[in-house]
């Protein structure tokens, strides 16, 4: 038996130990540039749903909105925490790492041709009991990351209406839109939106940072008389805690990365992977050490954060009408991915997967209803941005982009240390297990550092109560 068929054959739908439907093409092997014979969606069927049918532009898009909107709003607060030059260098070294790890997702699919997520991921480093970690942990991932984007909207639709009605009544909007959305079926129609709201995200960004710059001063210094932007290129006053915090922050920033597998596992030509990674974080990287640099260097010490609450009302009003739609489809790809996984997980092996049936249809809008569901319970009971950013990036955000990707490679390289003595290979063994290490003490401080942030929060009244219709667009 191959590893292929034995991958497929204890790799249930549902938890038993049942063989699965997949068939095996002829000699055992499948060819993950085969649309025709998938080891994940099974053989292409007329009629069906062709969840293969990605472009690597279309990829691109998916992996730069699965990255870039939340993150990039926080980046300037990066800077201001370490000082301009730590925090560039933070931006840079963990958008190098997490390019690494994102080929890493690339390689890994391809020799796990049967791996459509995490929890795939999980079964084979991990056996039964790392597929329902990752089960639970995945989804959960997705789900805080949708649950901070309704915190985001929340606050976009608070600045853009003057507080017109209730927080909570925005963060249903953000719900309910976000239900219809997450609900196209294949990653390739929900490119299209990609486009709509990279193009949104990254008119607001220019905006912000044009704004900034032509203005004789932030909105939140002294309108008149001396002031003192207070920038350093490193920042001596800074506490460890601080700068812990602000490396979870630009963790949290760059995980979207366990999100790739969906993205190759839908692509037409997974060959093409490496193409979309490259091209994502590169625009990725350029954009967050832009908007950091510039943003920090004219606010200093007066920033907001999110940083779109920079430039003044009005300013800040359009920023935050044009981010809306990125906003929106941030959160919906999240949902989209999240719900996918447990979808794929509970019909694979079925004709329900691809056929469109009652049982198709109600498993994948039920689960996409109880992701959202689950987010705006999060966003409302835990209604703040800076400190949910830092502690969704120091746990789960450090753990599937850091943790699990390291130890991916090393579980299908390893095994060759003794016969391969080259020097190259011994220098990605040394830094995949760097990664790993630097990612545990990451979840460590940077927990410890959002624990922290959170109780201050409470304790000086700057968060009155979960479920709270208060503005919270005031301080952004």
């Amino acid at each position: 038996m191959t590893d292929v068929e034995k991958n497929l054959n204890d790799y249930p739908s549902s938890g038993s130990m049942e063989t699965q439907t997949v068939p095996v093409p002829e000699g055992g092997k499948y060819d993950i540039d085969d649309a025709d014979h998938d080891a994940v969606f099974g053989v292409r069927k007329e009629g069906a749903v062709n969840y293969r049918s990605m472009g690597w532009i279309q990829a691109t898009i998916v992996m730069l909105k699965t990255i870039i909107a939340l993150g990039v709003l926080a980046m300037p607060t990066v800077l201001s925490a370490t000082g301009g030059v730590p925090g560039s260098l933070i931006i840079l070294i963990i958008g190098l790492i997490t390019t690494w790890t994102g080929h890493v997702v690339g390689l890994f699919k391809k020799n796990h041709p049967e791996v459509y997520s995490m929890d795939g991921v999980g079964y084979i480093l991990g056996g039964k009991w790392g597929r329902e970690f990752f089960t639970v942990a995945y989804p959960m991932f997705m789900i805080f990351l949708s649950g901070s984007g309704f915190v985001a909207i929340s606050i976009a639709f608070n600045a853009v209406t003057a507080y017109a009605t209730c927080t909570v009544a925005w963060v249903v909007v953000a719900m309910v839109g976000t239900f219809a959305l997450a609900s196209i079926q294949t990653l390739s129609k929900v490119s299209i939106l990609g486009w709509i709201g990279f193009v949104s995200v990254m008119a607001a960004i220019l905006i912000i940072t044009i704004s900034v710059g032509i203005q004789d001063r932030p909105s939140a210094a002294p309108q008149t008389g001396p002031w003192d932007k207070n920038i350093a290129a490193v920042n001596h006053e800074g506490t460890f805690l601080g700068g812990m915090g602000a490396v979870s922050t630009v963790v949290f920033s760059y995980s979207g990365t366990p999100a790739f597998f969906n993205v190759v596992g839908e692509m037409r030509k997974p060959r093409d992977y490496d193409r979309s990674l490259y091209w994502c974080q590169s625009i990725v990287t350029a954009t967050y050490l832009t908007i950091g640099i510039v943003v920090y260097y004219y606010c200093g010490q007066y920033l907001a954060n999110p940083a779109l609450g920079s430039a003044g009302t009005i300013i800040k009003k359009v920023a935050y009408a044009i981010a809306l739609p990125g906003l929106f489809v941030s959160v919906t790809i999240y949902t989209h991915v999240g719900a996918k996984m447990i979808f794929v997980r509970v019909l694979r092996g079925s004709e329900h997967l691809t056929a469109h049936t009652f049982t198709h249809w109600a498993v994948w809008l039920g689960t996409v209803a109880g992701c959202v569901t689950i987010s705006f319970i999060l966003a409302e009971a835990i209604p703040f941005f800076g400190d949910l950013v830092n502690l969704i990036g120091a746990t789960l955000g450090t753990l599937m982009c850091m943790i699990a990707c390291g130890w991916m490679w090393l579980h299908d390289n390893l095994p060759r240390r003794r016969s391969d003595k080259s020097l190259y290979y011994r220098i990605l063994v040394v830094l995949n297990v760097a990664i790993v290490i630097a990612g545990f003490f990451i979840v460590i401080t940077g927990t410890w550092s959002a624990v922290v942030s959170i109780r201050n929060s409470y304790s000086t009244g700057l968060i009155t109560s979960p479920f709270s219709c208060a503005d919270n667009s005031n301080s952004s």
